[in-house]
């Protein structure tokens, strides 16, 4: 069985944010920048699939 939706956002948001912390370029300011812009639907996707009551 692998991973949840959920535990896998965690898990690439702190991979992302140890990233951040060690090289001086924005990488989490970027890609939100690009998804407030942009609207890219795997975005919307994984929203809904966090949000979805599968319990």
């Amino acid at each position: 069985m692998g991973l949840k939706t959920k535990t896998k956002c965690l898990i690439a948001l702190i991979l992302l944010g140890v990233v951040d912390a060690v090289i001086p370029v924005p990488i989490l300011v970027v890609i939100l920048l690009y998804v407030l812009s942009q609207r890219p639907p795997w975005f919307k996707d994984l929203v809904q699939e966090i949000y979805d009551k599968k319990d």
